[in-house]
């Protein structure tokens, strides 16, 4: 369908599917099967050599999950599209994959506190070494932390929790400049608010457990790759070294590269990291976030409009030391924000309160609407206590480079009257800090 120009949002409801292909049904069927029919055994040659694709065995490819990559690969204009089993899975596959053997990552240290602390205790241990600048918007840092063996820049284009926005074409232009790909985790902008292909980024992650599914029902994580990437500059050596199973006709051993083209990043996470490490999804949690893709850009922008609401209220309380969120009057992201992210800079953000710790477990305590837990992006608006939850993983030092300092609550706006969202609010304060 992405061949037809159509809009987004007649893409994110149909690309991917044609009824006819499946016996005719409206919406995308589950197949919950583990395996499929070979036919006979000349077929079973070509699907076993690649010579013919087809299906297999579900850990590595499935109907109902072959239908949400293709989606999502629309919606973002990608080459192709794997979806894993979880985004923890999806960013551990791509930099394992990009890096594998030895070398080194180029990242902040704004992300995820799962992904930061990944970096620490996994990483190393499989020779791969994890650098991060200390100023995200620093490009001259970036560009001079890289070595001869960095395999990639890696950022969240909008940071978890902070909403910082990377400057997706400038670290573009950097890595490019050294051969290396950008691999960003578009997670929180979702393909709705950004498009990091377009900017020059050659790997888009997701969790779409977040808000491309929307209802927190399903986890799920989600690669994709532009095909734009040169994979044969010399430093990829896993996309064109000769492989046994790919033979052709003749019995001449193939690569990745010259097997699948320009998808050969997200095949080879297929063929070696998903079908070996396992973490597939299921069809029936790619089914229901295919039910999620449909309505994204009504709840996005619904959240997004709840959020600057909120982020005005906020600003009016004195007891509010801090927030980070472009919206704010003093972001320093706005300049970005305008640039990448016009129709807005999405609907997580946090906010620093002036209390004591007892103060800040007795505002999270007396909320009524929003949900504690340590989900973002959900049709439900989210609250916690980032520094002792989300990324609790990280030492103190930490997370002060990190700029989550102790007094941090991070909020997840979601599709509820915002008035009662800000009533809620309201009524926390006028419990924790009420006057004796």
């Amino acid at each position: 369908m992405a061949e037809q120009n159509y809009g987004f949002d007649t893409l994110k409801v149909r690309a991917g599917y044609e009824p006819k292909d499946h016996n005719y049904a409206v919406s995308v069927p589950i197949y919950q099967t583990t395996s499929f029919e070979l036919g006979d055994t000349d077929r079973a040659g070509r699907l076993f050599s690649f010579s013919e694709f087809g299906y297999l065995y579900t850990r590595v490819g499935n109907p109902t999950v072959t239908v949400l990559e293709q989606r999502v690969a629309a919606l973002d204009g990608a080459e192709s599209a794997i979806a894993v089993g979880s985004g923890m899975a999806a960013i551990t596959y791509t930099l394992f994959n990009v890096a594998e053997g030895g070398g080194r990552i180029l990242t902040t240290s704004q992300v995820y506190g799962g992904t930061f602390d990944s970096f620490k205790k996994i990483y190393p241990y499989f020779n791969v070494e994890i650098d991060q600048v200390e100023d995200l918007d620093n490009l001259e840092e970036w560009s001079s932390a890289i070595k001869p063996d960095t395999k990639a820049i890696f950022v969240e284009t909008i940071s978890n929790p902070n909403a910082s926005i990377a400057d997706i074409e400038a670290l573009a232009i950097i890595a490019h400049k050294h051969d290396i790909p950008l691999i960003v985790d578009n997670t929180f902008a979702t393909p709705y608010l950004l498009n990091p292909i377009k900017y020059g980024a050659d790997i888009v992650i997701y969790s779409a457990t977040k808000a491309l599914n929307g209802h927190g029902n399903a986890i799920v994580g989600l690669i994709l790759e532009s095909g734009k990437f040169n994979w044969a500059n010399g430093k990829f050596p896993q996309f064109t070294a000769p492989q046994y199973l790919f033979r052709d006709g003749d019995g001449r051993e193939r690569s990745f590269l010259e097997t699948f083209g320009p998808a050969a990043f997200t095949m080879r996470v297929r063929i070696n990291y998903l079908a070996y490490f396992g973490a597939a999804l299921s069809p029936f949690d790619a089914y229901l976030t295919l039910i999620g893709l449909e309505t994204l850009s009504e709840r996005v922008q619904k959240q997004v409009s709840n959020a600057e609401k909120i982020i005005k209220y906020l600003e009016t309380k004195e007891e509010v030391a801090w927030i980070k969120h472009p919206a704010t009057e003093k972001s320093k992201y706005k300049v970005l924000a305008q640039k990448y992210l016009p129709k807005g800079a999405g609907a997580i953000f946090t906010f620093g309160l002036k209390a004591t710790v007892k103060q800040i477990n007795t505002f999270i305590d007396s909320i009524k609407i929003f949900g504690y837990h340590a989900n973002v992006g959900d049709a439900r608006s989210l609250i916690i206590n980032a520094p002792k939850t989300t990324h609790g993983e990280l030492t103190p030092e930490e997370q002060i480079i990190a700029g989550i300092p102790p007094e941090t609550i991070r909020l997840s706006i979601g599709l509820e009257d915002v008035k009662d969202l800000i009533a809620d609010l309201e009524q926390a304060f006028e419990n924790t800090f009420k006057k004796d």
